[in-house]
């Protein structure tokens, strides 16, 4: 095995063409015992044309790999049923490697066969399933969740009308420490005709309720939240023996069924996943196949499928969502760019909200990265001037163009390269002018900064000279720093999750 690993990497580096033109014809020469201490090769040809742009050299390469399945060595046919669904298989070799498990007496060859067909199945080996289910060595869900993906691979309905919804609890959930803003946020919402009420806020999610038959687009006309999941239930002691049943009569139920069918177009295929770093992939699999003969229309399939089903464990219980892959997202049509620095979109979404509004606000990013947190303050409506800066041209250019994809009706914007301390030299930042500074600055992890205080010392003293009275100063603090001018006075401070690590967002105003 090492000695096939070694030559497999070692042939993995080379060319496609260098791999058909020399190596293939080596191994074909070969005596039969060289092959099999050469099927290295067959694994390297398998991945180098994966993804090569050589199609003519892929087509013939297909055809040699299919041969290889006629190998009167095992070992041979072995590798070339792991390398074949590399390279998109067919009928023919669905056929072939079928034949294999028909006739083959070497039960490892029989596994590798069926995982092969689980990734390139098609309906021969449906026909084979509904012949011999218990005695073929693949599963089907597998295959079914395969032939699905392929002719009909599924998404998401973002306009489809849910009219059964009275029972249905929706989590909203979000980065933890946002909480508050989010249930606001939907307060809000409703109070102006908005088809959802706030039922709690329970750890990082906010519950929320229908009032009215809903789409997923009117759900996301919300902001602050990350993801949504529909409520299917929860399974007590999830340590118990009966867990991995009640979590499949909850996969398979019919409020699942009815989701996916108004919101999907395609196949209801979901992957299914668990709270925590525990690995549970044989689990995972246990519960699916369980969960396929409640119901076998909903499949699970962890490529590309247009669902997710969350299973969040706590000691006493398990509960289970059903969450929507929603991508791209409605909200962020106007991010057509993004700096490998740039806020999580509904933190923007959150200090915006968190900032509150006053009449023709002009507003500044001291650090716009590609503009979020600007672009997400004018959504919200009452913004006469958006002023944009950093000391990266090409981020500006970015925030420049989701500036303008925004299409922001009545809000003028102005974007600089310059250190925010330059202020004086742009004449939209004039003395007590501004009256919101919104950011998510660099916290010095990502972006390295030479002298993180100082930095957040500076961005202090700068505000309390460009903001107008009654101006605010909202920003993420890595940094325990405080302003010097008593002109700035604290009105908010909570600890949020960034993505792994804690900082304190902060909102000061100027007094």
């Amino acid at each position: 095995m090492k000695a096939d690993n070694d030559l497999y990497r070692k042939l993995r580096a080379l060319s496609a063409t260098q791999l058909w033109q020399e190596e293939v014809p080596k191994f074909n020469r070969a005596s039969d015992v060289d092959r099999q201490r050469q099927v290295g090769l067959i694994r390297a040809v398998g991945v180098v044309f994966s993804t090569t742009q050589h199609l003519a050299l892929k087509a013939e390469v297909v055809v040699w790999m299919k041969g290889l399945l006629n190998d009167p060595s095992e070992k041979v046919r072995r590798y070339a049923m792991a390398a074949i669904p590399k390279l998109g298989g067919d009928v023919e070799s669905e056929k072939k490697i079928l034949s294999i498990i028909q006739t083959s007496q070497v039960d490892r060859e029989k596994r590798k066969a069926g995982a092969a067909l689980e990734k390139i199945a098609g309906e021969e080996t449906l026909k084979a399933v509904a012949g011999k289910k218990d005695a073929l060595p693949f599963s089907e869900h597998k295959v079914r969740a395969n032939v699905a993906r392929r002719d009909g691979p599924g998404k998401i309905r973002m306009d489809s009308i849910l009219d059964r919804y009275d029972t249905l609890r929706i989590s909203l959930r979000c980065r933890r420490g946002l909480e508050a803003t989010l249930a606001e946020e939907v307060k809000d919402a409703e109070a102006k005709g908005g088809k959802f009420r706030l039922l709690e806020v329970r750890g990082s999610h906010v519950v929320v309720a229908a009032k009215a038959p809903f789409t997923l687009a009117e759900l996301y006309q919300l902001r602050c939240f990350d993801t949504v999941g529909f409520g299917l239930g929860r399974v007590r002691d999830p340590q118990s023996s009966d867990a991995i049943a009640g979590l499949a009569q909850l996969i398979g139920s019919e409020l699942t069924e009815r989701l996916m069918s108004h919101y999907t177009d395609g196949s209801w295929r979901y992957r299914l996943a668990f709270s925590g770093s525990k690995n549970r992939d044989e689990e995972v699999q246990e519960i699916a196949k369980a969960a396929f003969k409640v119901n076998a229309k909903i499949l699970n399939d962890p490529i590309e499928a247009p669902w997710s089903i969350d299973v969040f464990v706590a000691p006493t219980a398990a509960i289970v969502e059903l969450r929507p892959k929603v991508s791209p997202d409605p909200r962020l049509a106007y991010r057509l760019n993004a700096v490998s620095a740039a806020s999580h979109p509904p933190i923007a979404a959150c200090m915006a909200r968190l900032a509150g509004r006053q009449d023709n606000e002009v507003i500044w990013d001291p650090f716009c990265g590609s503009g979020l947190e600007l672009i997400e303050s004018a959504i919200l409506g009452d913004v006469k001037q958006l002023v944009g800066t950093d000391l990266s041209e090409s981020a500006v250019a970015m925030t420049k163009a989701n500036f303008a994809a925004a299409k922001l009706a009545g809000v003028k914007g102005a974007f600089y390269t310059s250190d925010f301390r330059n202020f004086n030299a742009i004449p939209e930042l004039a003395r007590g002018k501004v009256s919101l500074i919104i950011s998510n600055p660099p916290l010095g992890r990502r972006v390295r900064v030479p002298n993180l205080h100082g930095l957040f010392e500076d961005l202090f003293k700068v505000a309390s000279e460009v903001l107008r009275p009654g101006g605010r100063l909202i920003f993420v603090n890595p940094v325990r720093v405080e302003p010097q001018d008593k002109s700035l006075r604290r009105t908010y401070r909570q600890e949020v999750d960034l993505g792994g690590y804690d900082c304190k967002m902060e909102m000061y105003v100027k007094i």
